[in-house]
């Protein structure tokens, strides 16, 4: 072999030997995806994390199967699924969200499962600590109770005159107690007289909105989880109804006609969701892998809405919006 020959091969092997982890083939990959949505909807979320698996470059059809379960809006669907989704053999289970992966954590249930939910999942009984999940289990959580007291202001700098607010939770969600605490604490230092309701059912939520409206409240904030944002249009068609302001923390709030809305970007979520799969797949433990919580925040103002509450949103918050509904 002549000089320049070696030397070529020595710079190739050299390289080689420098390429990180990603770079490495790896078998295919088989998964599930399991939603409590409707496979008519096709959630923005899963297109995203499909975005997310690409760009970690796996291709479907190639090195790459996902087979998705979808719950059509009911948990005993999805807990019937069970026995299906583990015939299938799926590598690794993902589930959107605390209700999906209720039925996932079932003893039988012996794959790794990568969720996001928006709860606490040290509080729901998921996790050991966000560090250390322990167990099969590992992923986001979109709960983010320092968020509470800086919607709370945004309140106030859309309505310079807000003194008293409706603060609304469900008791029941994990982790409500830390937001509440958070809400109290802001409430003082905004030097506003919050009234909470603690809500469990669609009748006490009624309850609490028509309340809200009886005893003139200037607005209200709404604790974010999937039980409230299943009812984000009733508490929209309530804020135009009574010109009382709402603002919550996830953007289909404001999407689906609330005036404001400040919390993770779901998108963002769930592309960094599929770097767990794939650690996960290359044998990382996930009860090694610790749970993150949300990294991009964003301001969804819905500017129509605003229009009909009869506010002028300040320039200032207009352009700190990522997201201007008109």
């Amino acid at each position: 072999m002549n000089r320049r020959a070696w030397c070529r091969r020595l710079a190739w092997s050299t390289l080689g030997a420098a390429l990180p982890l990603r770079a490495q083939p790896v078998r295919p990959l088989r998964l599930a995806w399991v939603s409590l949505d409707s496979a008519a909807d096709k959630p923005p979320v899963f297109t995203a994390f499909r975005a997310g698996m690409a760009e970690l470059g796996y291709v479907e059809g190639r090195n790459l199967a996902i087979d998705a379960w979808w719950g059509e809006g009911s948990v005993d669907r999805l807990t019937q699924l069970r026995g299906d989704i583990l015939r299938a053999l799926p590598e690794i289970i993902v589930a959107q969200g605390g209700v999906a992966l209720g039925p996932m954590r079932h003893a039988s249930v012996d794959r790794p499962v990568v969720f996001s939910m928006s709860a606490d999942p040290v509080a729901a009984g998921v996790a050991a600590s966000y560090a250390r999940p322990g167990g099969k289990l590992t992923g986001i959580t979109l709960f983010a109770a320092e968020l509470v007291g800086k919607r709370m202001a945004m309140l106030k700098e859309l309505v310079p005159r807000l003194r008293r607010i409706a603060v609304i939770a469900n008791p029941l969600h994990p982790g409500a107690e830390r937001e509440l605490q958070a809400a109290r604490a802001a409430a003082a230092i905004l030097g506003l007289d919050a009234r909470f309701f603690l809500i469990r059912s669609v009748a006490e939520l009624d309850a609490a909105l028509a309340e809200t409206a009886r005893d003139r409240l200037d607005g209200a904030v709404v604790f974010s989880d999937g039980f409230a944002l299943g009812n984000a249009e009733r508490i929209a068609a309530f804020s135009l109804h009574h010109r009382i302001p709402v603002v919550a923390g996830w953007a289909p709030f404001a999407q689906r006609g609330n005036v404001l809305a400040y919390g993770p970007e779901f998108a963002d979520v769930y592309r960094r969701l599929a770097s767990y799969v794939d650690r996960i797949h290359r044998g990382a433990a996930p009860g090694e892998l610790p749970i993150e919580q949300p990294t991009k925040i964003e301001l969804v103002i819905n500017l129509k809405t605003a229009r009909a509450l009869g506010l002028k949103v300040p320039r200032a918050l207009l352009l700190r919006a990522d997201q201007v509904i008109e």
